[in-house]
C-alpha cells in the first residue's frame, strides 16, 4: 500500500490535515442535531435557524480565502494552528448562548475558522505528498469529515440518552473544544511545508490579488464555477431532499438513525473510492464521472417511485457520489496555482463556490412555491452537476504535476 511509502514527515502531516478536517467535520455537524431541542426550547423558527446554518457557510467562504492568503504570507502550519483553535473556541463557546443573536454570532464565527481549515490543511498536503500519490491523500483527508459527521451522530446519541436535551445539545458544543488538543499535536509533529519553506519570503512580494490577473484569471473563474457547482449540489440535495422523500413521497425512514448510517458509509467509501480515482483515472475524469452519477441518482430519488426499503438501500451511493466528488479538489485546485499564491488560489475559488453554492437551497425554496419540489430539487442539482462537468473540461489536467517552489 502506498502509505508504507509515505516518510514519517508525511504521515505526521497527513494524520494531522485528517484530524483537523475531522474535527471540522465534528464541530460543523452537530448544529444539525440540535436544531429540533431548539426549535422547541428557544421557539425559534425554522427560518432563523436557516439563517444560523447560512451564516455558518457564508462566513466560512471569507475564512477560506483570509487563511489561504496568511498561508502565503506566514506559513501553512502556523496558520492551520491558528483555524483549529478558533473554530474549537467558538463552538465551545456555542454551549453558553441563551438567545438566536448570540447563537447565530458563535456559529458565524465558528464558521470563519472552519473554512480557513480546509483551505490550509489542503495546501499543505499537496506540497508535502509526492504527485503521484497527491490525490489519494487529498482524498484521506477528505473523508475525515464522514468520521467526523459519525463521531457527531454517535454524541448525539449518547448524550441525549444521559442527559436531559435542555444540558445535552449544549455539552455537545462543549464537546467542540477538543479539537484544541490538536494544536499541541502540530507544533510537535507536523513539519512546515517543504516548498514553503524554500520559497520563503519571495511570496511576501506577490500580490495575493494577482490570481485575478493574466495568466491566472481564467484558472480562478473556471475553479470557481467547479466548485460552486460541486458545493451547490451537494447543499442543494442534502437540504431538500428529506423533505420531499418524508413529506410528499412520505417514506419514514427518511431522519432515522438506519438512513443516516448508510449514507455516512456511503460518504466514507466515496471519499476513498474517489482518491484512488484521481490519481488513477485523472483530476477531471474523476470529477466528471461522479458528477454524472450524482445527477443520475438525484433523478432516481425525485422521479422514480421508491418504497422505504429501497430508499434506505439508495442511501449508500447518495453518499457515495455526493461526497466522493469533492476528495481530489485539494489536490486538484493546488496544482492549478504557483507557489506564491497557491493558498490565496485555492481558498479563494472554493471558498466562492461556498458562499455561491449556499444560495442552491435558497432557489428551491423560492422556486417550489410555484413549481413541484422533485423538479426544483432535480433542475437545480442538474444545474450544479452540469456546472462541474464544463468547468472541468475547459481546465487542464493536472494529474502528475510537480510542484515547485
Amino acid at each position: 500500500m502506498w502509505l508504507r511509502k509515505t516518510t514519517p514527515r508525511e504521515r505526521h502531516t497527513l494524520l494531522a490535515a485528517g484530524l483537523g478536517y475531522g474535527l471540522d467535520g465534528f464541530d460543523f455537524m452537530v448544529y444539525t442535531f440540535v436544531i429540533p431541542t431548539l426549535l422547541v426550547a428557544w421557539h425559534l423558527t425554522k427560518a432563523q435557524a436557516g439563517y444560523i446554518a447560512t451564516g455558518s457557510l457564508l462566513t466560512s467562504a471569507v475564512g477560506g480565502w483570509a487563511a489561504g492568503v496568511l498561508a502565503d504570507r506566514h506559513g501553512r502550519v502556523r496558520v492551520l494552528q491558528w483555524t483549529v483553535a478558533w473554530f474549537a473556541a467558538f463552538t465551545c463557546m456555542s454551549g453558553f448562548t441563551h438567545s438566536y443573536e448570540g447563537l447565530f454570532f458563535t456559529r458565524a464565527m465558528q464558521g470563519f475558522g472552519f473554512g480557513g481549515e480546509w483551505a490550509v490543511g489542503s495546501v499543505l498536503i499537496a506540497e508535502s505528498i509526492e504527485a503521484l500519490h497527491r490525490g489519494k491523500a487529498a482524498g484521506i483527508v477528505q473523508s475525515g469529515w464522514a468520521i467526523g459527521w459519525a463521531a457527531a451522530a454517535l454524541a448525539y446519541g449518547g448524550l441525549y440518552t444521559l442527559l436531559p436535551a435542555a444540558l445535552a445539545w449544549r455539552a455537545l458544543f462543549w464537546l467542540g473544544i477538543a479539537p484544541a488538543l490538536l494544536i499541541v499535536y502540530i507544533r510537535r509533529r507536523v513539519p512546515e511545508s517543504p516548498l514553503y519553506e524554500a520559497a520563503r519570503g519571495h511570496a511576501a512580494g506577490t500580490p495575493f490579488l494577482d490570481i485575478f490577473a493574466p495568466p491566472l484569471r481564467v484558472t480562478t473563474w473556471l475553479a470557481s464555477l467547479l466548485c460552486t457547482g460541486m458545493l451547490g449540489a451537494y447543499y442543494a440535495v442534502n437540504t431538500w431532499l428529506p423533505t420531499y422523500l418524508s413529506r410528499e413521497r412520505h417514506l419514514s425512514v427518511v431522519g432515522t438513525s438506519g438512513y443516516l448510517l448508510v449514507l455516512i458509509a456511503g460518504s466514507l467509501s466515496g471519499y476513498l473510492v474517489a482518491a484512488w480515482a484521481c490519481d488513477a483515472l485523472g483530476r477531471r475524469r474523476s470529477f466528471i464521472v461522479f458528477a454524472a452519477c450524482g445527477a443520475l441518482l438525484v433523478l432516481a430519488y425525485t422521479r422514480l417511485q421508491v418504497s422505504d426499503a429501497e430508499m434506505l438501500a439508495l442511501g449508500f451511493p447518495l453518499g457515495f457520489f455526493q461526497s466522493g466528488i469533492f476528495s481530489g479538489m485539494g489536490a486538484f485546485l493546488a496544482e492549478l496555482y504557483p507557489q506564491a499564491v497557491r493558498g490565496s488560489g485555492q481558498g479563494f475559488s472554493y471558498s466562492s463556490g461556498r458562499a455561491v453554492g449556499a444560495l442552491f437551497p435558497a432557489a428551491i425554496g423560492v422556486w417550489s412555491a410555484h413549481a413541484p419540489l422533485a423538479g426544483c430539487i432535480g433542475a437545480v442539482t442538474a444545474v450544479g452537476y452540469g456546472l462541474v462537468i464544463a468547468a472541468a473540461l475547459a481546465l487542464p489536467e493536472t494529474r502528475g504535476r510537480i510542484l515547485i517552489a
